[in-house]
């Protein structure tokens, strides 16, 4: 490393800053969402948050509006092509780029055998959280790539490398999102996009509420995670926030497990 280059890093270090940087969250109305718009908006940036809940992401944007912060609502679902073309429509119109994506819509409805598991409910998690963020990828290229440094984040889970029973559904949904993200960012880094997935433990969050409750389920799950807990929302959103921002780079084609040492084991 040059002189310049380390007296430019004791000048201005790397940091966290969304300052004018554009970034379009999905599935922001509730749990992990909710806590990556309050994160990302902590940190300056301007926010397009897209959910099927208008009213919840109302409620979100008064408050980050009182803080100060700049936010654009697209409600609707990733999985209806006209509600994501008007959601790039949004973003077009109002910044005319997009600097980072981070595809967080998902649902995980079904915790029943496979041999129970019909194609219907297979399509219907795969809709959501695998073709879901195919589209808003694809919708939102031509905005990433008029920004100096688009990124787009994945929202995987360690189920997206690790199987557990019952969950067929949203293990595969998950481990398909993988390749997709491999696979875009070997297509985008041309373009200067990146493309990385974060594939997140159980976390505190609705969709958690449940198996949280259970005695037999939350044992389970907490003997096999090293770190002994489920991680909170504001850990999770601490990492979509370095994949997302210039401090990674040269980060693509991967996934930053934040999933209490799981994958490890």
């Amino acid at each position: 490393m040059s002189a310049t280059a380390e007296t430019a890093l004791l000048d201005s270090p790397p940091a966290l800053d969304f300052d004018g940087r554009v970034v379009w969250i999905t599935g922001a109305s509730k749990g992990l969402g909710r806590a990556m718009a309050f994160a990302f908006a902590g940190a300056g940036a301007d926010l397009v948050l897209s959910a099927r809940s208008g009213e919840a992401l109302e409620e979100i944007a008064g408050t980050l509006r009182d803080h100060g912060s700049r936010v654009a609502l697209t409600p609707g679902s990733v999985t209806e092509a006209a509600d994501v073309a008007a959601a790039v429509a949004t973003i077009e119109r109002e910044h005319g780029w997009l600097d980072a994506l981070v595809n967080n819509a998902g649902i995980s409805p079904h915790f029943i055998g496979a041999e129970k598991l019909d194609e219907a409910a297979l399509a219907e998690v795969l809709q959501t959280n695998l073709l879901g963020a195919f589209a808003c990828s694809r919708a939102a290229l031509p905005l990433l790539a008029a920004s100096a440094d688009g990124a787009v984040v994945n929202v995987s889970s360690v189920h997206g490398h690790r199987s557990y029973r019952r969950l067929l559904a949203y293990a595969v949904s998950k481990g398909g999102l993988e390749m997709l993200t491999r696979v875009l960012a070997d297509e985008w880094a041309e373009r200067g996009i990146r493309v990385n997935s974060l594939a997140p433990g159980y976390i505190e969050t609705e969709m958690t509420e449940g198996l949280r409750a259970h005695e037999g389920l939350s044992a389970d799950i907490l003997g096999r995670t090293p770190l002994g807990r489920f991680a909170t929302p504001a850990e999770i959103a601490a990492c979509a926030l370095f994949l997302a921002s210039p401090i990674a780079s040269y980060v693509t084609g991967t996934t930053l497990f934040a999933d209490g040492g799981w994958s490890a084991r």
